[in-house]
């Protein structure tokens, strides 16, 4: 049998923490692709519209450059990791306890996909 096809599409400096993004990413992982999409048009979640994007992204690429189409495609891997940390530090942050000062984290992700071939049971 030929080698099946990874497309792989990242996006980075997403501004939603990662741990938000993994409950949606953790959904969609092994479903096929259109079926990935149509889930991810009607969730509520902030985090669904970034990994709608990337995988309508990763979709087109493999259409475009290796004549692949949606039905043949499924999410075979899908993750999503930590990005940069904005420290607000000198007036964003909050007071701790024992008179401390702690400034607020504004996390980011890393959000990656890869596509595969699905295969056909003869």
């Amino acid at each position: 049998m030929a080698e099946a096809f990874e497309i792989r599409a990242v996006a980075k400096h997403i501004p939603i923490t990662p741990r938000k993004v993994r409950l949606v990413v953790d959904l969609v992982r092994g479903m096929d692709a259109d079926t990935a999409l149509d889930t991810l048009r009607f969730m509520p979640q902030r985090a669904a519209e970034p990994v709608y994007k990337l995988i309508q992204s990763a979709v087109a690429n493999a259409e475009e450059n290796y004549g692949l189409e949606v039905e043949e495609l499924t999410v075979s891997r899908i993750f999503a990791d930590d990005g940069p940390r904005h420290r607000k530090s000198p007036y964003g942050g909050r007071f701790a306890g024992r008179g401390r000062f702690r400034p607020i984290m504004i996390r980011s992700s890393h959000i990656t996909v890869v596509l595969s071939e699905r295969d056909f049971e003869d």
